[in-house]
């Protein structure tokens, strides 16, 4: 049994596909800006203050925290701001490819135990009319990079090198080496380590 300190429906829909054993608390934490960051370093950074925010109020539960942001030519991108600015970020990554990276911190006990994976993306070129279509779905809005690979805009992905489900919001085989590195049961009913 842990915490998923976040309110992504994503990856509490990837942690349930794999049969974890998990309950969610918001964090509260504000997150890092990412000037002057990489992407790996930005993420691991939002995902240690998410994970620490909650686990102040639950130190004897192990606390998963995750962020994921999309990078093209050194430019780091989250959630849209408005509908405009989805459209800037799906014009850009038209017909290129772009980098998915996401962090994920596991804090119990006072220890901190972190990982980060990236994975290539390429988008097939689209017209102003298909991003148009896309944006008026809504499905945009609350996603890292303005798309969901698992929703209506699995259609403009060409191709990915590396994990589908860090795309996602969780990378499920980086987050299972992680957990037995820290002694964490993400499988079990009880709280923490696993025997």
């Amino acid at each position: 049994m842990f915490i998923l300190a976040s309110a992504s429906p994503r990856r509490k829909e990837l942690l349930e596909q794999i049969g974890c054993s998990f309950r969610i608390e918001v964090s509260d934490a504000e997150e890092a800006g990412g000037r002057g960051m990489t992407p790996p370093e930005l993420v691991m950074r939002n995902a240690h203050l998410k994970a620490a925010a909650v686990a102040a109020r639950y130190p004897d539960i192990p606390v998963l925290g995750a962020d994921t942001v999309v990078s093209l030519d050194g430019n780091i991108y989250g959630k849209p701001r408005d509908k405009e600015h989805a459209r800037e970020m799906l014009t850009r990554f038209s017909g290129r490819v772009h980098q998915v990276t996401t962090g994920i911190a596991l804090v119990w006990k006072g220890q901190l135990w972190q990982a980060c994976e990236t994975t290539e993306v390429a988008f097939a070129p689209l017209s102003a009319a298909a991003i148009t279509r896309y944006i008026e779905t809504g499905e945009p809005a609350d996603k890292a990079g303005a798309y969901g690979i698992q929703g209506r805009a699995a259609v403009f992905i060409e191709q990915i090198r590396g994990s589908y489900s860090n795309v996602v919001g969780l990378p499920l085989h980086c987050l299972d080496g992680l957990a037995e590195k820290a002694g964490i049961d993400l499988y079990g009913d009880g709280e923490g380590a696993s025997g």
